[in-house]
């Protein structure tokens, strides 16, 4: 008997779901907030969810598991030992779950991301008896990587890095080398120590490739919370949400605003994003706006930006970019933006002393900039502000810049120092929102839209911090 196992990818956070059947009925494992994604699935194709697990409360989203056992019926499998607000199917380790006569789920204790996690491996029937052919690891065993153990607290970040040590080696005595690893975390959620080295592999290849399997457990403990650099904010917001038990989401269309209730909204202090390409946000924007463009992981850096609760209004060119931002945003537990307005910037100002321009230029025009030879048209250097996270900063930055990580920013603009400031990042993308930051506070700005790896071939001096 074969089994089809369908990934479901949450890009925009870095995660993966799985939906997982013999071709009558099906598993769902770590489902995001937006269940109807695996109900499509599952209706395409003609399988029966009957079993949804969790592997943790989840940190980095909130969870669709309870909503889509409900509509469903399927079992919600979580582990006994986390304290819930809501019905469950408690499991454990050493647990044993039949899910058809051709599949069977066995639960493994995998503590390290969580006190509490866990692991399934899915068997498959054979004549023999039953052949482990995957294991889903949530955020314990990631593609070259493991999950971070700080998010329950710093004071647990080492018990917690020894723990996943260990379940790492549990799984890999426990599993043949040809099973298949099935993480959910590793593919730019901030819930990974580090980011998956491939797209997809077995227990054979973690051997061979992850730190985890071949360092000794201090020299391991030692690497990983050395790696750690810092999360969303908004983290502390989703495992409390995820052990009340989420409500179901509601993305129907939110109110329009017009021009004078854009204005009054923004003289409030409330947020106004614009989700535009940053190209077209440097054309032409509504001042007091800020620059979280689609083209990237808006949800994630709008959450960890935001003071929590603060109402959100989004503006874009069409409705459909309305309704994509609502569904990435109700994933994070921002579930009713306060408006909406749709169209031409030129449509959202009370009048056109409104609009504003964001000046863009590359790391070439930088380097000549700060020979004294200005491009025309952009003003001189007189600060180069790095806002990648410290973790880029330290494997090497141009020499002489400020830093300050973007999600300090908001807190910290009175410490960039006077004078125009170059702003960059690693591509231009959370270089635009810092600016748009910036600007909003007064700073004349110029966005660096460029990739970091160009900063040395046009001749600015990179340094690494000790």
């Amino acid at each position: 008997m074969s089994v089809e196992v369908s990934v479901v990818a949450t890009s925009a956070l870095g995660d993966r779901s799985y939906l997982a059947s013999d071709g009558q009925v099906a598993i769902v494992v770590d489902p995001q907030r937006d269940i109807d994604r695996i109900m499509y699935l599952a209706g395409e194709k003609g399988v029966r969810i009957t079993h949804v697990l969790e592997t943790h409360l989840h940190n980095d989203y909130v969870s669709g598991g309870l909503e889509l056992a409900r509509i469903t019926g399927a079992h919600y499998l979580v582990a006994g030992a986390d304290e819930v607000g809501f019905a469950r199917t408690s499991v454990a380790d050493g647990d044993q779950v039949s899910v058809s006569d051709s599949l069977r789920l066995r639960v493994i204790g995998t503590p390290g991301h969580t006190f509490h996690h866990l692991s399934y491996v899915l068997d498959v029937a054979t004549d023999g008896g039953w052949e482990a052919t995957g294991v889903f690891t949530g955020g314990s065993l990631l593609f070259g990587t493991t999950g971070r153990t700080d998010l329950l607290g710093q004071q647990h970040a080492h018990e917690l890095a020894q723990q996943q040590h260990a379940s790492a080696k549990r799984l890999a005595d426990l599993l043949p080398d040809g099973a298949q690893v099935w993480p959910t975390h590793g593919f730019g959620s901030f819930c990974s120590a580090s980011q998956a080295d491939a797209p997809e592999s077995t227990i054979g290849r973690e051997k061979e490739k992850n730190p985890v399997l071949r360092l000794a457990a201090d020299d391991f403990v030692t690497e990983t919370l050395a790696g750690l650099d810092a999360y969303p904010a908004y983290y502390a917001h989703m495992g409390v949400a995820n052990a009340a038990g989420p409500a179901p989401v509601d993305l129907t269309p939110v109110t329009r605003a017009d021009a004078a209730e854009l204005r009054e909204r923004m003289t409030a202090g409330e947020w106004v994003v614009d989700l535009r390409h940053r190209k077209a946000y440097a054309a032409s924007h509504l001042a007091g706006t800020v620059s979280l463009g689609l083209d990237g992981p808006m949800a994630t850096w709008l959450g960890w930006l935001i003071e929590w609760g603060v109402p959100i209004t989004l503006l874009a060119e069409t409705p459909q970019q309305v309704a994509d931002a609502q569904r990435e945003l109700v994933r994070i537990g921002i579930d009713r933006p306060a408006a909406q307005a749709t169209g031409d910037a030129t449509r959202w100002a009370t009048d056109p002393g409104q609009l504003r321009e964001l000046r863009m230029a590359d790391f070439g025009a930088l380097a000549a900039a700060r020979k004294g030879q200005i491009p025309a048209g952009l003003p001189g250097a007189d600060v180069i502000l790095d806002v990648r996270m410290t973790n880029e900063w330290r494997a090497g930055h141009i020499d002489g810049a400020a830093h300050i990580p973007l999600p300090d920013l908001p807190r910290r603009l009175a410490d960039v120092p006077t004078g125009t400031v170059w702003v960059h990042c690693g591509s231009g993308y959370r270089a635009t929102v810092a600016a748009s930051l910036l600007t909003n506070a007064g700073r004349e700005v110029v966005v660096v839209d460029d990739a970091f790896g160009h900063a040395r071939t046009a001749g600015l001096d990179l340094v690494t911090a000790a």
